[in-house]
């Protein structure tokens, strides 16, 4: 397990679940903090790249999903899952704050909203993969929720230098929740991503309107990730 790209050392005990992800599709746009400062809890401090605050909208797949010591059941374990993020700190540890997180899977949004705090869903989704082309459709059941898009990569791996909007986006090892004001964090570990440059057809996405976050009307920053294991650590209260 290789551990020198980590911003801090692995957390202490052990991981409690593993996942992969797959065919991922980071979609980033610049938000004002103005903007973005009434709708991140007042316990978490934005992080921002020269000034800016950035949202990802992020389609992907997963597979293996696993509690430590136990197999990966095949009716649990794979389903589509499409995330609303921004960037946070607490304690100058950044971090990742999900406005939300769009599932397949019933049962792993009950457990990820009972366990881990987050604000999951239960969408109809699908992702659909042509040679390197893939075809992402999510809508929430209930709510004006959706996002469809056809997405590709353009360029080979290239790994993100330490510095670059890049890194500080994806780079990330922990992820925060809020709930009766305490603060929670959930460290994870993965290999540094193995990002390419992509392009994307972007036919709808309410995702972030839904959350009350106006998006710029311009194009946004594209990258594509074929595959990462992830390791979890459990939530733990901070502060």
């Amino acid at each position: 397990m290789s551990v020198v790209h980590r911003p801090w050392p692995l957390p202490k005990g052990s991981w409690i679940m593993a996942q992969t992800w797959h065919d991922l599709l980071f979609a980033h746009w610049p938000v004002p903090t103005e903007l973005m400062r009434p709708l991140v809890p007042q316990q978490l401090a934005l992080d921002t790249f020269d000034g800016q605050c950035w949202v990802a909208v992020t389609p992907f797949h997963m597979s293996g999903v696993r509690a430590r010591g136990l197999p990966a059941l095949p009716w649990l374990s794979r389903f589509p899952e499409l995330n609303v993020r921004t960037y946070v700190l607490f304690d100058d540890k950044p971090g990742v704050f999900f406005f939300s997180l769009d599932a397949a899977n019933l049962s792993a949004v009950w457990a990820a909203r009972a366990f881990y705090r987050l604000p999951y869903f239960h969408a109809k989704m699908r992702a659909d993969i042509t040679n390197d082309s893939f075809a992402y459709s999510s809508r929430r059941y209930e709510g004006e929720a959706e996002f469809r898009s056809r997405y590709r990569p353009v360029r080979e791996v290239h790994l993100r230098k330490k510095g670059t909007l890049e890194n500080w986006l994806t780079e990330r090892y922990c992820l925060y929740a809020t709930a009766n004001g305490h603060v929670y964090r959930g460290e994870i570990h993965h290999e540094q991503w193995p990002l390419q440059d992509a392009e994307a057809e972007i036919e709808i996405n309410t995702m972030a309107a839904v959350a009350g976050i106006m998006l710029p009307n311009a194009s946004p920053l594209l990258h594509f990730s074929r595959r990462l294991e992830v390791l979890i650590w459990p939530l733990r209260r901070v502060g």
